[in-house]
């Protein structure tokens, strides 16, 4: 859905979308999605404001990873409340300027308006765990074996030997 700058100047643009999977591309980022992503809420123009919109609403989501890990499944629900503030660029926004803490949370838009799907996009990205793991006490995989530690106990343990010294120890 586009939000349109010019339907703004008449009237608040109200939305309820839901993306199914393959309409947003996450492929770059590590998940993938397991379900619709749903966003409600309204897009407005910002009186007085120079062309800012401001973007209002709710968004759910399922997401599947590998735990960083063991390389096993790893599910997400997301579900976050958004209010973003977006300016056109100005003359200003290509030299260097200095700003101040409030237009640092401030994004910036180009031509008739915004696509909702980037905006969605780009807040179920700030979402997600920087760390993917299946759970907190998670063993991940055995350095010498390659076996899962959560379902197997394959008795590998310590440090592997520095093959290095082996011929100083053979002396």
């Amino acid at each position: 859905m586009f939000l349109n700058i010019k339907e703004m100047e008449v009237r608040r643009i109200q939305f309820d979308e839901s993306f199914e999977p393959g309409k947003i591309d996450f492929s770059d980022t590590g998940v993938r999605q397991a379900g619709p992503v749903r966003a409600v809420g309204w897009a407005r123009l910002v009186a007085d404001a120079g062309g800012e919109i401001q973007v209002t609403g709710r968004y759910s989501a399922a997401f599947e990873a590998e735990c960083d890990r063991c390389l096993g499944p790893v599910e997400y629900s997301l579900e976050n409340n958004f209010d973003l503030f977006y300016r056109p660029p100005s003359e200003l926004a290509a030299d260097e300027v200095k700003i101040d803490e409030d237009e640092a949370e401030i994004g910036f838009y180009e031509g008739s308006g915004l696509e909702l799907a980037e905006v969605i996009k780009e807040q179920i990205l700030l979402a997600l765990p920087m760390q993917k793991v299946c759970r907190d006490d998670c063993k991940g995989i055995c350095p010498y074996c390659g076996a899962n530690r959560n379902e197997v106990d394959c008795r590998h343990s310590g440090k592997p030997a520095d093959d290095r010294w082996t011929a100083l120890k053979n002396l």
